[in-house]
């Protein structure tokens, strides 16, 4: 029993026309950082698509990699959900299939500084039947209009990553 690990790169995402996470970089000391800026105050979503290559049975695991613009504390509500369709087999048109039943989870800033790197860990149980070699969307949003999120800045996402069982 082996898990699957696939990245989530900010620069592979995808993005409907309106309410999505702004891709930004800046000049750090020694490198560039990239990501996906998502609002404090908006619902802003982005996009990957990928192959299920293995997968087995069981949950999915979303870890998303994050960081504050500036704010040092406060907590942040993301979403997350899954789209899959069996090549040859299912009779869904790509252009109309709906997303299962989102996850979400709220992460608590770590304080002390506003660029520290943190993980918020979302298990995704709403599988929308996934099944090996799927042609599979992720969605990741942050729903900064719910009065959970506190965080009064943007949130950076630095890198996304999914894993799975593939037995």
């Amino acid at each position: 029993m082996a898990n699957i690990r696939l990245d989530l790169d900010p620069e592979q995402a995808t993005f409907l026309g309106s309410a999505f996470a702004q891709y930004d970089k800046f000049n750090g000391t020694n490198f560039p950082v990239s990501g996906l800026r998502y609002d404090a105050a908006a619902d802003e979503a982005a996009f990957w698509k990928l192959d299920s290559f293995g997968y087995g049975s069981g949950n999915l695991t979303l870890d998303i990699d994050w960081q504050a613009e500036n704010a040092t504390s406060g907590v942040v509500r993301w979403e997350g959900a899954i789209a899959a369709i069996t090549p040859d087999t299912d009779s869904q048109d790509v252009t109309t299939k709906a997303f299962a039943t989102a996850t979400t989870f709220d992460d608590t800033h770590l304080g002390t500084t506003g660029k520290r790197v943190m993980t918020a860990q979302i298990t995704l149980s709403n599988l929308d039947s996934i099944a090996a070699s799927d042609l599979v969307w992720i969605r990741i949003r942050r729903i900064g209009s719910n009065a959970a999120d506190t965080m009064a800045n943007d949130a950076w996402l630095l890198q996304a990553r999914i894993t799975y069982s593939d037995t």
